[in-house]
């Protein structure tokens, strides 16, 4: 068919009321922006002769966001066109990635890769006062098309005058954040869509602090990508990767050495030795977690058939160390060796989960609050008895976590006298409070000594003592979502570190003869019982944004007033109110609510960035302070929540349809 062919038949589509003007519109400039390779045209000739106008809504209702942190979205459509899946390569990937303004594709990444080069150049030549070189290095995971769309983004880079390094093979999240600082780069990306379903991928950009990108940089590379026409990009649809720089093998040993700064108690593993399963859930986690804990002398089973890096994740439903689901085989093979210990990565192994043996010898598995506050009372408790800390607590020490994380790591903090930073949702508000500290401390060391200095050159001793001194020392950090942060050399969360600390943490218990149950209970009696709740209501497609926009819209218009039986006492809105953290610095706005009850209970409202859904994060709280009534008070707390949760779900989903 041809492309007037198809033009005509989508026309007749949108009169018909079967297509969207959006979507009329983008499929248009998409057949006319002179761009589309044979390929391309044929497969939209395809889906109009199918009559597929839900897959063509899906693919063109709008022009695929590049926001703050990159983009994400499809790139194996529902209706997979004859034309795209042309000859599959391994793992059943279509020969190319779906066509479409909305989706995950050669199109869009290579625009975004002009912008970001654009912004990069002209930043280096503000800040040095002359041209430089940009420097890109990119890592990537297993997904479908994620070596494509990387030597592709680093053939784009060089063919524009850039400087591109690629790993040889998948790589996690949290090295390219290292790997950015490490070789001196302008800019990273990291081609993952993280725990996803396995038909999306992403376009994650982090800036030369090795963070992902925020303000001022995060505007203006948007500013530049959307400058980009479509029309620019068909000069770089042949890859040509001559000129891509393969990292060698020491910038893998130089992450594996910043991992093993994340150890506190070295010998605690000559005292005790927790047995442990692991799985990286088919992706990058195998790379590096296995061997660290090796490297200190640990027993590691591994799932075997999950250690193949795979773009299907075919042995889990969803490839998220967040689902109980995605660790049965590892539980199944801890119970069959005897194992104590339960880790888990997710494919850009940013996101660690656990599950952990308790008292009566049962495998059960721990929320990403409660991973985070065990990490967070034992770091913190142990940097005290070692005097990195002082035994009174210092606020030039900071635990960092986001407003959805639980409270319970923020009264941990409190209660031994450190300052508490909350931050909105998203690794990269941690990320940006470390460069802040970093460049306090440099200010601070040029002003006193006259001297430039290099930070990541410091010893972790070095580094620790001069935050102390001159802005905040960077203890722990971390967000529900099974996320954690320990080291100031690394900007992003990081699973591979996870696994090593709570490796640690598993022995110190062993070593004691406590059970990780009886930790957490320890850690209630002393600073009270937290539970979380998180409700998520996914809506899909272009009705379904509409539906998560209608929630959040009426929140603002119309905020609930009671929820069951519990009146709402405070509505902070984030997107239109002035807010500060405990450092004084100005909160971003965003469209993010938090309200309290009148029964202390809170909940927060927001968004996906990620996924179309829109959560709910719930937080309950009781003081105990007696064994005796630890578990009437946990049983009448998850009561209390589950109603809870109840009338907000009802009350969001009147509101997706306009009701109220």
């Amino acid at each position: 068919m041809s492309v007037s062919a198809t033009l005509s038949k989508l026309q007749q589509a949108h009169q018909d009321g079967k297509l969207l003007e959006s979507s009329l519109e983008n499929a248009t400039a998409y057949l006319q922006g002179g761009f589309l390779p044979e390929w391309g045209e044929a497969s939209l000739a395809e889906l109009a002769e199918k009559e597929a106008w839900d897959e063509l809504n899906d693919r063109f209702y709008q022009t695929l966001k590049f926001g703050t942190g990159g983009m994400r979205s499809r790139t194996i459509g529902n209706v997979v066109t004859e034309a795209e899946r042309g000859t599959p390569g391994p793992q059943e990937t279509p020969e190319h990635a779906a066509v479409g303004s909305a989706m995950m594709n050669d199109f869009n990444v290579i625009r975004a890769t002009i912008g970001l080069f654009n912004y990069c150049a002209r930043h280096l030549e503000q800040k040095y006062g002359r041209r430089e070189v940009p420097r890109l290095v990119i890592a990537h995971d297993v997904r479908h098309f994620s070596r494509h769309f990387t030597e592709l983004a680093a053939s784009v880079w060089t063919r524009l005058g850039g400087y591109a390094m690629i790993f040889d093979g998948p790589r996690s999240t949290p090295q390219l954040s290292f790997t950015v600082r490490y070789t001196k780069a302008t800019a990273g990306i990291v081609m993952t869509a993280s725990h996803n379903p396995s038909h999306d991928n992403g376009y994650k950009v982090y800036f030369e602090d090795g963070a992902q990108v925020v303000y001022p940089h995060a505007e203006g590379i948007i500013h530049e990508v959307y400058q980009i026409k479509l029309a620019d990009t068909a000069q770089y649809l042949e890859k040509e990767t001559t000129g891509v720089v393969t990292l060698p093998a020491s910038a893998d040993a130089a992450y594996m050495e910043v991992l093993q700064e994340n150890l506190l108690d070295t010998e605690v593993f000559r005292r005790a030795q927790p047995k442990i399963v692991f799985s990286p859930i088919h992706g990058t986690g195998g790379v590096s977690a296995p061997q660290v804990l090796k490297n200190n002398g640990l027993e590691v089973s591994l799932v075997d058939a999950q250690m193949v890096q795979d773009s299907r994740f075919p042995t889990v439903k969803s490839p998220n160390p967040e689902n109980a689901e995605a660790l049965s085989q590892a539980i199944a093979q801890a119970k069959e060796i005897g194992a104590e210990v339960v880790l888990a990565t997710d494919p850009d192994s940013d996101r660690m989960g656990a599950a952990v043996r308790d008292e009566n010898g049962e495998m059960v598995l721990l929320t990403g609050n409660m991973i985070g506050s065990l990490l967070a009372d034992y770091r913190i408790n142990k940097l005290k008895e070692q005097g990195v800390l002082p035994r009174h607590g210092t606020k030039s020490a900071a635990l960092i976590k986001t407003y959805v994380t639980t409270p319970l790591q923020a009264a941990i903090a409190e209660k031994n006298g450190l300052k508490v930073i909350n931050t909105l949702t998203g690794f990269k508000w941690i990320g940006e409070k470390l460069r802040i500290y970093q460049e306090e401390i440099a200010e601070k060391v040029k002003a006193e000594q006259g001297i430039a200095l290099d930070y990541d050159a410091c010893s972790l001793e070095q580094r620790r003592q001069l935050a102390l001194a001159h802005s905040t020392f960077y203890v722990f950090g971390g967000e529900e979502s099974y996320g954690y942060l320990a080291s100031d050399l690394v900007r992003d969360k990081d699973a591979n570190a996870a696994v090593l600390m709570f490796a640690e943490l598993a022995a110190s218990l062993k070593d004691q003869g406590k059970t990780f149950s009886q930790y957490l209970d320890e850690i209630y009696l002393r600073y009270g019982y937290y539970l979380e709740s998180l409700i998520n209501i996914y809506y899909e497609g272009a009705s379904g944004a509409q539906k998560i926009k209608n929630i959040l819209e009426s929140y603002r218009a119309d905020a609930p007033k009671k929820l069951g039986d519990f009146d709402v006492t405070s509505f902070k809105d984030f997107g239109r109110q002035d807010l500060e953290d405990a450092d004084g610095k100005e909160i971003p706005k965003q469209d993010f609510y938090f309200l309290e009850l009148d029964n202390g209970y809170q909940f927060a409202v927001r968004g996906s960035g990620t996924e179309p859904k829109i959560k709910f994060y719930l937080f309950a709280s009781e003081d105990v302070s007696e064994p005796a009534e630890l578990d009437d008070v946990k049983d009448n707390v998850k009561q209390t929540l589950d109603k809870l949760a109840q009338a907000i779900e009802a009350d969001a989903r009147s509101r997706a349809e306009g009701g109220q």
